[in-house]
């Protein structure tokens, strides 16, 4: 039941409940869970909704300078309470490899719009990164731009019986459901159940990768 209430409040494409899931929060309920559920749930939800807000927030604030900057937002994730991390994952809007200097460069605009808009409320650590190889699929968009590529999904409610799916993704269906599967077995999954997803490091995956790092260079070298 906690799950389902968490994963719902997760709708928005850049914030996912994962911090509640993997325990990166401590959210000391300790033996007040076995005698007081109700209570448990509250104030899970209240967490859940706090840190939402927070996030979104931030997304709010800082999306246009990135977008500005030509990159796109991946994910925007706040963990920890004692000393809280701000986890910032972005790309290269035109494809290409996240280098160093662009996760630099990121940072110093990043923090100088926080320091005005100050969305947080309160001392943290920026990290900002690159979506890696292996990358979160948090858009609908994300499930069909990687067609064709292994990926793992974990829903919020079960869909035929199972919650974890592995496969290849062959996109959406006419319903817009993300397609995953091996070979004749496939499912059709909706996405406002998807709690988490990322794709699977492949030797496919790799190549294709270095493929559009290669071709991303040689076009900024043009240039």
């Amino acid at each position: 039941m906690v799950a389902d209430l968490l994963a719902r409040c997760g709708s928005c494409v850049y914030i996912t409940p994962e911090c509640l899931y993997d325990k990166q929060i401590d959210i000391g309920f300790g033996w007040r869970w076995a005698l007081e559920p109700a209570v448990f749930v509250i104030r899970v939800c209240f967490l859940v909704g706090k840190c939402m807000v927070a996030n979104c927030r931030i997304t709010s604030a800082i999306e246009p300078t990135v977008e500005d900057m030509g990159f796109r937002l991946v994910r925007v994730q706040m963990t920890g309470t004692v000393r809280p991390v701000l986890q910032v994952m972005a790309e290269p809007s035109e494809g290409g490899a996240m280098t160093v200097e662009h996760c630099a460069n990121l940072s110093r605009a990043i923090s100088a719009v926080l320091d005005v808009a100050d969305p947080v409320g309160g001392a943290y650590t920026l990290e900002v990164s690159s979506p890696g190889v292996d990358r979160p699929l948090v858009r609908l968009e994300d499930f069909e731009k990687f067609s064709g590529f292994d990926a793992r999904i974990e829903l919020s409610e079960p869909q035929q019986g199972q919650r974890r799916f592995k496969g290849k993704l062959g996109g959406l269906d006419a319903d817009g459901h993300i397609v995953i599967g091996e070979g004749t077995e496939q499912f059709h999954l909706p996405f406002s159940y998807v709690r988490r997803a990322k794709l699977l490091l492949t030797d496919a995956l790799l190549a294709d990768h270095a493929k559009k790092s290669a071709a991303a260079a040689a076009n900024s070298d043009k240039g």
